[in-house]
């Protein structure tokens, strides 16, 4: 519990600095959102055991992630950001509200996860596939596919 307290109040110290590079710092976020969702996926999957203790500290991580993205979306969106080493589409700064809207019900669902705290996989899986649904709708409105 402490280094999840500890973990926490770094990251909100690192969301009060300013990105430095808008581009690398959402890929960064997108990363490690990618990387806590796999390891959720895994015990979904039944291929990782069942811990009520870690499933809550992934949902508390993925909350922590997705509070840094959307108090942030300005910052790692600027004009400008659209192009480089980016799968970021133009969609995002063509309707910015409703690429707002996408990350704050993906915010909203990640925390009812989290004030749900699953007991068991079922309850895990229901919450899981509609934080899976948010990656995947975004995704498909806001992302270019790569090759």
């Amino acid at each position: 519990m402490r280094k999840l307290v500890i973990a926490i109040s770094m990251l909100a110290f690192a969301c009060s600095a300013a990105f430095a590079d808008p581009i690398l710092d959402r890929q960064a976020l997108m990363k490690e959102r990618g990387k806590i969702v796999g390891g959720l996926s895994k015990v979904v999957k039944g291929e990782e055991p069942f811990d009520a203790a870690a499933v809550l500290t992934q949902l508390q991580a993925l909350e922590a992630n997705a509070e840094k993205f959307d108090t942030g979306v300005e910052a790692l969106f600027p004009a400008g950001s659209d192009t480089g080493d980016t799968t970021a589409s133009p969609k995002i700064w063509e309707d910015m509200a409703g690429f707002k809207v996408a990350e704050q019900k993906y915010l909203a669902d990640t925390k009812a996860a989290v004030a749900a705290a699953p007991a068991d996989v079922d309850s895990l899986k229901a919450q899981f596939e509609t934080i899976a649904s948010n990656c995947g709708t975004c995704h498909q409105s806001y992302r270019i596919k790569k090759g």
